[in-house]
């Protein structure tokens, strides 16, 4: 059996890490103290290094600046009862960078080099792992085409990249969505589906706008007749409707959710009926006149669980019933919390110990 070499550690002359206030993290706010870089060239990726975070040499003519080849990742690390850290999901989040990849014509990234590289950078700045409720430890893998030349073509040449930052909740509050009539997110046969760089910079705009009326997010509909829910802003959408959890199916215009998988898993194990299809804003908006819809949520790696208090369609504000404990999302909420502190057993095999030297 063949042992795979450690990654090269270069480590920072002094740690910025007295600086974060772990009381007030807000999201992204603070990177980690190193960062984790890879290259690919001739055909092949070469050995990853962690290094002290700071600039990249590149030009302003590489590819990925031009013509949009780049994709990422989000996911978490925690620390558990235990003190042990925990990457949630990784291989799930591996297969889903496969996606992006494959539809970006990008090199794949083996499991192995995945894995160990996120492993090796999370124990080199494990420190910067809060554990204060509601924290975790953000990763952000990122892949962009850095072959430098104007010419309009698939890039030969790759960086990849893995950040770190301690965050707290993403959404302190429940939210206020405004239903998407006017603009699209993605449309079927695009690259919604994939973790694009582009995905994100095509949805400020009308996100934006959204903001200036009041609400956080919007919730983005199909690009055809904007008749179906897709998902919202930074997450994916859920609502208990009849009694049932119901999600819009995928579909190659929406994210395949980390978090959205994992909640529906356990749905089955909490004995909650789940729907995966087609949603009509009709059908919403029915559901607040009858009294049926009595959930909405948002749920990511980011944002977690977040309620969704207010959606407005048709320029009408229709509001969701006050949240409780008993509620559906706050009790999955807490079960993958426990999941991941170590508290309810990890019977789906979700979390990857990090091994500390």
């Amino acid at each position: 059996m063949t042992t795979t070499p450690a990654i090269p550690v270069e480590r920072i002359v002094m740690s910025r890490i007295s600086s974060v206030d772990f009381n007030n993290l807000g999201f992204g706010n603070y990177i980690s103290d190193h960062m984790l870089v890879a290259d690919y060239d001739n055909g092949k990726w070469h050995e990853p290094k962690i290094l002290p975070f700071g600039e990249l040499a590149m030009t302003p003519a590489i590819l990925a600046l031009h013509y949009g080849q780049s994709i990422f990742e989000g996911m978490k690390a925690f620390k558990n009862k235990n003190g042990e850290i925990n990457i949630f999901r990784a291989q799930r989040h591996h297969q889903r960078l496969l996606r992006s990849l494959d539809r970006m014509c990008m090199p794949a990234i083996s499991e192995e080099m995945f894995i160990q590289s996120l492993s090796a950078l999370v124990a080199t700045d494990a420190s910067w792992v809060p554990d204060s409720e509601g924290s975790a430890l953000y990763l952000r893998p990122v892949v962009f085409a850095t072959e430098s030349r104007l010419g309009v073509k698939i890039s030969d040449e790759y960086k990849f990249v893995v950040l770190t930052s301690p965050v707290g909740p993403y959404f302190a509050k429940p939210v206020r969505v405004k239903v998407e009539e006017t603009y699209v997110r993605a449309a079927e046969g695009g690259a919604g589906f994939a973790k694009c760089a582009g995905n994100y910079g095509g949805a400020f705009y009308p996100t934006q706008l959204a903001k200036q009326q009041g609400f956080d997010q919007v919730l983005w509909t199909d690009a055809h007749d904007h008749k179906y829910i897709d998902e919202s802003g930074a997450m994916n959408v859920m609502f208990v409707l009849n009694g049932k959890l119901v999600t819009p199916k995928l579909t190659t215009s929406i994210l395949d959710g980390v978090t959205r998988n994992s909640i529906l898993t356990l749905a089955d194990d909490m004995g909650m009926p789940k729907e995966e299809r087609k949603i009509s804003v009709a059908e919403i908006k029915e559901g607040f006149e009858n009294g049926t819809l009595t959930e909405a949520f948002g749920v990511g790696t980011a944002a977690v669980v977040s309620t969704i208090a207010v959606i407005n369609i048709g320029g009408k504000d229709y509001s969701l019933p006050a949240d409780s404990n008993s509620s559906f999302q706050q009790r999955v909420k807490k079960k993958l919390h426990n999941i991941r502190m170590g508290t309810e057993p990890d019977v789906h095999n979700w979390n990857y110990r990090v091994p500390m030297k």
